[in-house]
């Protein structure tokens, strides 16, 4: 057939692929046959709004590795057109490039070993709204359910759980998971996961026993450049060995079969992976189809919990110091007052007051001022372990101890008077309360204060030269 003539009745970019396929029925290499001229050009002459290709020059029948990288997705796709003779469709934004691809695949004929399809291409900057929603009805109701789950859930956690339940069941999949990633703490954890009862594969809580999270920083690389990572036969096996060595061993040796790799992705930001293993490698076409649209909405919704996460944080955490502020503590104040909770037996308060912040202020600068702070409220985190830890605002701090003994706040605080001076100079006024039943924690704060004041003014009796 002349491929040439052929494609160059196409309007949009079009080039002819080829596959070869082996005794054992797997694929070997892949090739772009002929290209039309649209097709060509988008290659040898240079458009910003064009994705750039490894080389700009097309040169015929050559492997689709000399035009741009290694790509799972698309061999399966080729491989499923020209040598199972079924159409593909799909609508896609690569990572290694930063377009939208509306592909489109038909099969053509077979010579021998060697079986080829077309491959038309239309590409845009900005993702088309209709297009993502074009999907089979089976797939959009999935996606549907799950944003209808995202959109009206008030429990995050649960609401996840129950989502990656449903893809692992959608996937027909022993086990499936949400992974999220820090790169400054350099851990991953285990959103949700969902395992049936037959899975032989180990749970997440124990891979991420084994420092998983480096294994973790390797998978955008062996991606490649697409969006996401299936592996499912020789082919791919061999890539991930050749590509990953040690995470192909750690999938091995946990008896990985099968498995789709999504990146959880907020603009420019890895948030996480949803993973799913040993699938039904029959139905892989609609699982991609289906992942492509579901992490989308997953991975905005994880986006939007870390933001208000974020924000709470920043809402209750004093900036300077990294202890909890003030409005946090009013707030902790007023549910105990109105509770009657347990924890008001066996509570402890004490405040305390750094010596000489206004002295150091006005001598040494603001900086060191701001050092003097940020030493104390790291002595206070060292004596006060696993006791809530307040700046009241100021030089004032405030530590709350629940299920405590008199003695073990004594203990405390002659522990911090007696680390003070290995922590830059700083000098607590410090005073406390202990009551051990339900009784006014508003006149349990008032003896705390009125007691740091008595020290305060105790310690400027003694260091008169220091009195601010």
């Amino acid at each position: 057939m002349d491929f040439k003539s052929f494609v160059e009745m196409i309007d949009v970019m079009t080039c002819v692929i080829s596959v070869e396929t082996k005794d054992d029925g797997s694929y070997g290499e892949i090739r772009i046959v002929t290209g039309n001229q649209a097709y060509i050009n988008s290659i040898e002459h240079s458009n910003p709004e064009m994705p750039q290709m490894l080389t700009s020059k097309f040169v015929p029948n050559s492997l689709y590795q000399n035009y741009f990288p290694t790509d799972l997705n698309f061999e399966d796709f080729c491989f499923r057109c020209a040598v199972l003779k079924q159409p593909m469709h799909t609508y896609v934004h690569p990572d290694r490039y930063d377009f939208w691809f509306n592909l489109f695949m038909m099969p053509l004929g077979s010579e021998g070993n060697l079986h080829y399809c077309t491959y038309s291409q239309i590409v845009t900057r900005n993702a088309d709204s209709e297009e993502m929603s074009n999907t089979s009805a089976s797939t959009a109701s999935e996606v549907l359910n799950t944003c209808i789950k995202l959109r009206g859930t008030t429990n995050f956690q649960h609401t996840m759980d129950e989502i990656i339940s449903d893809i692992r069941k959608l996937c027909d999949a022993q086990s499936c998971v949400i992974l999220l990633t820090d790169d400054e703490e350099r851990k991953c954890t285990a959103l949700s996961e969902s395992r049936n009862e037959y899975s032989m594969l180990p749970s997440m809580s124990r891979v991420l026993r084994e420092g998983f999270y480096d294994l973790t920083v390797s998978w955008i690389d062996t991606i490649g450049g697409s969006n996401c990572l299936i592996a499912k036969n020789r082919n791919d096996w061999e890539y991930i060995r050749e590509k990953n060595p040690s995470w192909y061993e750690s999938l091995m040796k946990n008896h990985v079969e099968s498995i789709v790799l999504f990146p959880l992705k907020s603009t420019d930001e890895v948030l996480g992976y949803i993973w799913v293993c040993n699938f039904d490698v029959e139905n892989t076409v609609k699982i991609k189809e289906t992942l492509e649209l579901t992490t989308f909405f997953v991975a905005s919704e994880i986006a939007n919990q870390k933001l208000v996460q974020r924000l709470k944080r920043l809402s209750s955490m004093d900036m300077l110091t990294g202890l909890l502020n003030r409005n946090e503590m009013n707030n902790r104040i007023d549910g105990l007052r109105k509770s009657g909770s347990d924890e008001l037996k066996g509570l402890g308060i004490v405040f305390a007051d750094l010596n000489g912040l206004k002295r150091v202020n006005d001598n040494e600068g603001h900086e060191a001022g701001d050092l003097l702070l940020k030493n104390g409220a790291i002595l206070l985190q060292n004596v006060f372990v696993g006791d809530e830890i307040y700046r009241a605002g100021g030089d004032e701090f405030m530590v709350l101890l629940t299920f405590t003994t008199e003695e073990k706040i004594v203990e405390k605080i002659a522990k911090a008077k007696k680390l003070s001076r290995h922590y830059g100079n700083v000098s607590f006024a410090m005073g406390y309360c202990y009551q051990n039943d339900s009784g006014d924690i508003t006149n349990a704060l008032k003896i705390a204060d009125e007691k740091m004041y008595e020290d305060k003014e105790k310690y400027y009796a003694e260091h008169p030269e220091f009195k601010r």
